[in-house]
Parts: C-alpha cells; sequence; structure tokens
C-alpha cells in the first residue's frame, strides 16, 4: 500500500491565529505541481482515504490538489494531525486504519513538524526527514511483514532542477 505524506504549501507569515494562515499564491502554485507529480506517480491508482489538518493553509492545500488527483473515497478533517500531533499516536491511528480497512493508498496533508516525525515512525532511517513545503513523502507498506520503505521524497524545487 502507498502512504503519501505532504506539507501542505506556502503560507503567509501572518494571520490572527496559527491555525487561520492561508495559502500564498506561490503555495497554490506548488501544491498544483505537487500534485500534478503525485498524479504521474500513482499512475490511475485511486486514493482511499485523506487526512486532512483542520488548519487552514492544509485545507487550502488538499483544495488545490484535488481536482488534479483521482477522486478521493474520503476526505477527513483530522484534529490529531496540526503541527502539534503527536507522531506516535497517529502511525498507531494509520497502521490500524490501513490494516482495518484494507486501505490502498492514503493521502496525510499536515505540518511541520508532524510530517517529518510521522514519515521517520514509518522509515526508521535516523533523523527525521525535512520538508519543504509542499513537498510530499511517499511510503510503500507492506502491511503483511509490518515493513516500510521510502521510494520518493519530492519537493516542489526538486522537481524543477529534474
Amino acid at each position: 500500500m502507498k502512504l503519501i505524506i505532504m506539507r501542505h504549501g506556502e503560507a503567509q507569515a501572518f494571520a490572527a491565529s496559527d491555525s487561520d494562515r492561508a495559502l500564498t499564491a506561490n503555495g497554490e502554485q506548488q501544491s498544483k505541481q505537487m500534485a500534478t507529480w503525485l498524479n504521474q506517480q500513482l499512475d490511475g491508482q485511486g486514493i482511499d482515504k485523506v487526512l486532512v489538518s483542520p488548519y487552514l493553509r492544509a485545507q487550502q492545500t488538499w483544495q488545490v490538489c484535488a481536482p488534479l488527483l483521482p477522486d478521493a473515497k474520503e476526505v477527513i478533517t483530522e484534529e490529531e494531525i496540526t503541527p502539534f500531533g503527536q507522531s506516535d499516536r497517529v502511525y498507531d491511528y494509520l497502521n490500524a486504519m490501513i490494516e482495518v480497512e484494507k486501505l490502498d493508498v492514503v493521502l496525510v496533508v499536515s505540518h511541520l513538524p508532524l510530517v517529518g516525525y510521522l514519515t521517520n515512525e514509518w522509515v526508521q532511517e535516523g533523523q527525521p526527514p525535512m520538508f519543504a513545503t509542499s513537498a510530499m513523502a511517499l511510503i510503500e507498506v507492506d502491511v503483511t511483514n509490518q515493513q516500510a520503505s521510502l521510494s520518493a521524497h519530492m519537493s516542489p524545487r526538486q522537481l524543477l532542477n529534474s
């Protein structure tokens, strides 16, 4: 199964609260670029479930990505995947969900530092990876053997340079 962990697009520096920070025009563009790239990686495979942080910038990231991706069977606003989410709890939640619901593709749209720590929960390779805005980690999960490997870690800048 494929697990995609995405950091939200570039957001405005200031708002009434951190949760109200909106995407910038650049953030929208970068997120669209990454969605186009992800669509190629999925190669026609649909998305079973999308979990999106309730923060405005993550919601907007999903909104700009959704039209460029296969239709998601279910989209959930998940309160536990904010910047302050606990990676071990989110890992356990995702693991159980994937196993019980027999999911093939799950996309998580969240924030630093959670995206790095969550990636490291699956692919334990020392330091959690850094995530530029709109960056994605594609993780191949072997549910039967309880093993996972990082198949790609892509950012908008890397896309431009490739």
